[in-house]
């Protein structure tokens, strides 16, 4: 039944939209049969007992099966986890790129450095919000939400949020209370000037410089450091929201963790913004508190944080769901545009710009996991990092 459902000749699968043409539940296990079969040098070809002669292209069969795998179809590259040493060569594609060829090698290399490092530079753009745009539609539909689609905004305090203001933000995650959050999201700074009548002093800077943190490396340290506390925030699940703006009060389907993880352990999501947190389960709270602390004291380690200066000209683009974002307070006005691309949309980016073919569908059926951790180095970090005591807390 498995191999005749999934034939993949053209009258079975629509070789223009590579839906599926066939009724599944119109075949009936106990009437097909397989009168002959033969191996060809790329497919199997099975012939049935209803007539159909179906075609199994042999890479296609070799991602199904345990240990397998298609050469041809590739993986998803591996994340690298990185620290503040980054600053000496950070992951960058120009901006001229993009026109080169229709730019689908520069877009191919912009996704690939986002999903091996979480984060990429675009330098020496122009300056101007429309072609920030334009180039951000290229991944992806621009997210709508509450804020609007794409922004481009000064500390007016038009929205209620923080981000709003000229204060300094610590790292954290955007829009934890969706359920599915932002899955990327991008920075370009237009200007940044001294406010009418503001002067500044020899040598004072107006400040805003911009804060990077790996999430994901963070929390590969916790887990090694503290299993417990890596337990707990894994564990606790916890309410988020969004109800500063009138009318609006934003909160997930359910509650979630700060870590979230896929099957096996693989990392999946940070969801910190501590911000927009509800209330801890009281049940949970003495616990939650105390991994939340070594959770904070992890991600501002000077050596886990990359500071720089986005300034004209030099766009930013992160994964939202692991790369936590801050800023210095500053002075002056600053304009800044951007946007979110939702995560199903970068990742089918990257897959189609990356993957020999097209040959999406077979990549997926290669890496299993969506895009969590593959089974290297950094996934034995997570699931077999050294025992290591609890910390002398009550434990629920």
């Amino acid at each position: 039944m498995w191999l005749r459902d999934n034939c993949q000749c053209s009258q079975c699968v629509n070789q223009d939209t590579k839906q599926r043409n066939v009724d599944t539940f119109q075949l009936r296990e106990e009437d097909l049969k397989v009168v002959d079969f033969k191996e060809t040098e790329d497919k199997l070809h099975v012939n049935w007992s209803d007539g159909h002669e179906s075609q199994h292209p042999l890479s296609y069969l070799s991602c199904w099966f345990k240990g397998a795998y298609a050469e041809e179809f590739g993986k998803d590259h591996m994340i690298r986890l990185w620290d503040s040493s980054i600053e000496t060569h950070p992951p960058s594609v120009p901006y001229n790129q993009f026109f080169v060829d229709h730019g689908w090698e520069a877009i191919g290399e912009l996704t690939k450095k986002i999903r091996i490092h979480g984060f990429c530079f675009i330098t020496d753009a122009p300056v101007y919000p429309e072609s920030t745009e334009d180039l951000l539609k290229r991944l992806g539909p621009i997210r709508n939400t509450h804020y609007g689609g794409f922004y481009d905004f000064t500390p007016d305090l038009a929205m209620a949020d923080t981000a709003y203001t000229n204060l300094a933000l610590p790292a954290h995650t955007d829009t934890t209370y969706f359920t599915e959050p932002a899955g990327l999201q991008a920075f370009h700074c237009l200007s940044h000037e001294p406010a009418p009548g503001e002067a500044l002093e020899e040598g004072e800077s107006l400040g805003g410089e911009s804060l990077l943190v790996d999430g994901f490396k963070a929390a590969v340290t916790l887990r090694r450091e503290n299993p417990w506390a890596f337990k707990t925030l894994a564990q606790v699940e916890l309410p988020w929201h969004a109800s500063g703006n009138v009318g609006i009060s934003i909160s997930p389907d359910k509650v979630y963790p700060v870590i979230e993880q896929e099957e096996g352990g693989h990392l999946k999501r940070i969801r910190w913004n501590n911000d927009d947190r509800g209330a801890v389960n009281p049940y949970d709270a003495k616990n939650w508190y105390a991994a939340a602390r070594v959770w904070n004291e992890i991600l501002r380690r000077k050596e886990n944080e990359y500071w720089f200066k986005l300034e004209p000209g030099k766009i930013v683009i992160f994964n939202n769901w692991r790369v936590l974002h801050g800023r210095s307070a500053f002075k002056g006005i600053r304009r800044i545009c951007g946007a979110y691309i939702p995560y199903d949309d970068f990742v089918s980016c990257y897959r189609v710009t990356n993957t020999p073919g097209g040959r999406v569908a077979g990549r997926s059926y290669n890496n299993r996991k969506r895009m969590g951790y593959g089974r290297g180095k950094n996934y034995k970090e997570i699931t077999e990092a050294p025992k290591q005591e609890a910390p002398a807390i009550e434990q629920s």
